[in-house]
């Protein structure tokens, strides 16, 4: 059993049931769409093929962001090193040069900035702003083409937190009943609130990953993880808008604070890139993703890998295998955190503790816990426990989006409202799937808010006591 989640990117509009199902027998924890290559309603199909195959399965949808890309070439751009182009937002200007699709962009950016295009493929040096066009010169050989990412590093732009394709897509994600929404270039709380309020709006359940990738995401990491329910190191645009060599650092930083606030990090981009055309990848990408294990992340990610390469099963599979063997060991590798946040609650946070540390000192074969809204199970593998978390809920949606947490394995259970029979019936379940033995010995807790017992439950013992 990993411990450590896969999220596995797939094509909405090309995926299949045998796909997914062999996905997810082979490791995937979560599919993820990209919604940057999609338009609404092509999600519906695949989504009902991913809750066919398991209702286990998180559905998580990436929405663009304040993502600038360039408008208006109808063919790729040839350029040479020293060559002059133009940029600009304006739709007028854009004849006499390269549009992007934000119409500020030349007043925003200013002489001397770096402008880098298509994950580096095409880097430009601002000369001068001229009206509504920015002067620019290639640093070097490359190819510009259409419907690409344009980054301004270290420029603070002041593009919307959602745009109309957004808002569809978030609309489409209620509608569907989806677990999460991964929003792009989160900058602060606010961007999270724009989302938020929408889901509030709609009366939803999905939590919201940040996806960090650019300096403003990482210098405000400690109000955007109060905001959000998670967070993603989004690699590839971050190792654009902040010097590589400074984005290792950071992944362990951002993580280590994602578990001290007891919410879910993924770790993504380029993991196992080259296994988009070869059966196998290379040893730095064997080492990224057990590094990623050591780091304590609570899922690594697939993109291009499942969405679009040539070994789409054999990805998770190995992946599967990389994060088992580096689990064996990675205990030693995980940094202490003091604490983690569980609101202020003390009763609560002793609880959580006392059950973790239950698990590190005693032959404790799981903890077993009864929430329902997750935060327990959460808070629990935010410690990294080295037995797995067994979560059992009444709501559907709870089960799905721990899908994505560090060692915690997820059930539904109908309500009860006596925490008595409820751990009860915990206890028969976990007999009866051969999940535990009746003599294993568990960390039983509970806090049942919603019924008239409220008192915080936690028990020691062999499974076949609670019954």
């Amino acid at each position: 059993m990993k411990f450590t989640k896969i999220v596995a990117t797939v094509n909405a509009s090309t995926c299949t049931p045998e796909l997914l199902l062999a996905l997810y027998k082979n490791g995937m924890d979560v599919v993820r769409f990209n919604t940057a290559h999609m338009e609404v309603g092509e999600m519906d199909r695949a989504v009902a093929m991913v809750r066919r195959v398991s209702d286990k399965i998180a559905i998580m949808v990436d929405t663009k962001g304040p993502n600038i890309r360039t408008a208006n070439l109808t063919e790729p751009l040839a350029l040479k090193q020293g060559d002059t182009v133009y940029m600009t937002g304006d739709a007028v200007e854009a004849p006499a040069g390269v549009q992007v699709n934000y119409p500020a962009f030349a007043a925003e950016v200013a002489p001397g900035s770096r402008i880098v295009c298509d994950d580096g493929a095409v880097e430009l040096l601002v000369l001068a702003r001229e009206g509504k066009m920015l002067k620019c010169t290639a640093v070097h050989d490359g190819v510009l083409k259409n419907h690409k990412s344009v980054n301004v590093p270290d420029v603070e732009l002041n593009t919307e937190a959602l745009t109309e394709k957004d808002r569809r897509f978030i609309a489409n994600a209620i509608e569907l009943e989806l677990d999460y929404i991964a929003h792009s270039f989160v900058r602060n709380a606010a961007d999270i609130a724009a989302v938020r309020e929408l889901l509030d709006a709609g009366k939803s359940p999905v939590r919201i990953i940040a996806k960090i990738e650019n300096r403003q995401g990482v210098k405000n990491i400690d109000e955007i993880l109060r905001a959000a329910d998670g967070i993603m190191v989004a690699r590839g645009d971050l190792g654009i808008e902040i010097p590589l060599e400074e984005v290792p650092l950071i992944q362990k930083e951002l993580i280590r604070s994602c578990r001290k606030a007891g919410k879910p990090v993924i770790t993504a981009t380029q993991m196992l890139q080259s296994m988009q055309e070869n059966p196998l990848p290379t040893r730095a990408e064997v080492n990224d993703v057990a590094n990623a294990v050591y780091d304590g992340t609570d899922a690594v990610m697939l993109s291009g890998e499942t969405a679009q390469g040539r070994y789409p099963v054999e990805a998770v599979s190995m992946m599967n295998r990389i994060v088992e063997e580096a689990e064996k060991s990675s205990a030693g590798f995980f940094n202490h955190i003091d604490g983690v946040d569980t609101g202020g609650d003390r009763e609560y946070d002793f609880m959580i503790r006392t059950a973790v540390d239950a698990a590190e000192r005693l032959p404790i074969r799981a903890i077993v816990c009864n929430t329902a809204e997750g935060k327990s199970a959460r808070c629990c593998a935010a410690y990294r426990p080295p037995v797995p978390v067994y979560a059992l809920s009444y709501r559907r949606c709870v089960v799905r989006q721990l899908a994505l947490v560090y060692g915690v394995y997820a059930e539904y259970n109908e309500f009860m409202e006596s925490t008595v029979e409820l751990s009860k019936e915990t206890a028969r379940r976990l007999i009866a799937e051969k999940r535990l033995r009746p003599e294993d010995k568990v960390v039983m807790l509970s806090k049942n808010s919603q019924a008239r017992e409220t008192n915080n439950l936690l028990c020691l013992g062999e499974v076949r006591e609670f019954v």
